[in-house]
């Protein structure tokens, strides 16, 4: 069974549909050949919570809507904590004309193809996470998310 957790840290946040998004998240992580969730937690936090961790692990000095730490142990599975800005999520759904949720499960789904090995360095990796965050938006409906 896999375990995958929602936290808050310094903000009030109820994400909806957790067990929608745990199968959806599941089924990802399925569907890119890989067989076990040992652990994955998201935490919720503000821009300048993920801005310290974003400073002091990552030496990055730049606010963003996402930090992933991959912890897996072993090739077939995936671990780690996706830290999200709810601060950055709201913001960027205003500025890419997008409802919130749908920004939020982008931005979900984002940090679980990190931790499935995809990188957004480059240009062409970039685009190769578009494509597959678009692939993985595109079935929420049939888990009715």
């Amino acid at each position: 069974m896999s375990k995958i957790n929602f936290f808050n840290e310094g903000l009030e946040f109820d994400v909806k549909g957790k067990q929608k998004i745990r199968k959806w998240v599941t089924n990802t992580i399925s569907e890119e050949g890989f067989f076990k969730v040992s652990e994955l937690n998201f935490i919720f936090c503000s821009d300048n919570y993920l801005l310290d961790i974003n400073q002091k692990y990552l030496n990055h000095d730049t606010y963003t809507d996402i930090v992933t730490f991959d912890s897996s142990e072993n090739n077939d599975e995936i671990a780690g904590d996706i830290f999200i800005s709810i601060d950055r999520v709201n913001e960027n759904a205003e500025k890419f004309k997008v409802d919130m949720k749908d920004e939020l499960h982008r931005v979900i789904i984002h940090g679980v193809l990190h931790l499935c090995g995809y990188k957004d360095k480059t240009k062409e990796e970039k685009n190769k996470m578009t494509q597959k965050e678009n692939q993985y938006l595109g079935l929420r409906s049939a888990i009715d998310l």
